[in-house]
This record gives C-alpha cells, structure tokens and sequence, in this order.
C-alpha cells in the first residue's frame, strides 16, 4: 500500500503545512517535514520525496506517519520518546490570533468621535514580549523564543520594540541640539596690531 499523506482535517490544517512549508525563515527540519507532506499531496510517492529532499526514505515515511497520526503538532522534533510537543496546535493558533488583533493599549475611534484604549496600560503594539505576556494572561505557558519560532513558521510581522527617540506628534518637543555647557568657553584675549607705548 502506497502511504500518503492524510487529508482530511480541513482546510486550517492545509493551510497551516503550505505556510510552514514555504516559510523562509521558519525552522530548517520542521519546514522540510511540511515540505514532505504537501509534495505527498500532490501525489508524490515516498522514493521520489526522498530523492528530491535528499533524505532517506525511511524518514519520509516516519514524518508521514508522524503526521497521519498528530497532524501538524507531529512535525515537531521528537525530543524524547512519547514526549507531547509543549505548546499544542491550538495554543500555536491562539498566538497568531492575538498578533491580528489591535493591541489593547491602543486607542480606537468611538461612534461619538472620540478615542478609547480596550486597556490604557496595554501594549501599543504588539512586540515579542507584549505577546507573550498576553499568552501567559490567556493561560499559555509560553517563553519569548518559542512565540518567535511560531509567529517565523507562519509568515507572521511583529514589531521590535525600539526607543522613542522620535516622534511623528506635531505637539512633541525634542530635546533639540543638546543643553549647553555650565561654564562657556573661555575666549583668549584679542591681541592688538597697534605698536605699544615704550613710556615715552
């Protein structure tokens, strides 16, 4: 029996392999797994799959197998034996869902013309630790480095956090050239061209 990559967990699930797959900055071995699935979908067999990613063919078929059996979350390395993956395909979704939403410190326009903030002391934007704050709030014991390897395997922007050096308010006031010195420099005395008296 020829194995194949099952298909019928939807289409999230399809999604989600496509956009490992072809991420460029996501995970070398976890991309080339998704890698396995999606050409096993397109109906390739496990030598030419083998061959094409220049691995061996017992390995296709565990990755296959792995995947037939866990879905996405079987990609993952193995770690140890009978480990589960820490973070589940449903936290992993949580988290992309959180990156799309507006951030609660930032305000929205009311139907009255005014502004509001879901949380005035909220994030304004989204950064990787303002993620993973919000993940742990939502119950998702998460670290910074494991909300950047998912939000890298699915093609996800966030933004660094940076300093306020500047500002596109019309109303902030930089701090301009510097403050000047507390003691000015001090100017030599201007010397005359003029001859002097010899006190005649």
């Amino acid at each position: 029996m020829v194995l194949r990559a099952r298909t019928d967990r939807g289409r999230d699930e399809w999604d989600a392999v496509l956009r490992l797959a072809r991420a460029r900055k996501a995970p070398r071995d976890p991309a080339m797994r998704a890698r396995m699935v999606e050409m096993s979908w397109a109906g390739e067999t496990v030598p030419v799959i083998a061959s094409e990613l220049c691995c061996d063919e017992k390995t296709v078929r565990r990755w296959l197998h792995r995947f037939n059996r866990s879905g996405l979350e079987g990609l993952e390395d193995l770690g140890g034996q009978g480990r589960k993956p820490r973070i589940a395909q449903a936290e992993r979704s949580h988290i992309i869902a959180l990156v799309r939403r507006l951030p609660p410190g930032r305000p929205q326009r009311l139907p009255d013309g005014g502004f509001e903030a879901e949380d005035e002391a909220g994030p304004l934007v989204w950064t990787l630790d303002a993620l993973t704050d919000a993940a742990r709030e939502d119950g998702i014991e998460i670290g910074r480095s494991q909300v950047r390897r998912i939000l890298l395997a699915e093609g996800v922007r966030w933004r660094r956090t940076r300093s306020w050096t500047r500002s596109k308010d019309p109303e902030f006031e930089g701090k301009g050239h510097g403050s000047p010195a507390s003691t000015p420099a001090h100017q030599p005395a201007r010397q005359s061209s003029a001859p002097m008296s010899s006190g005649r």
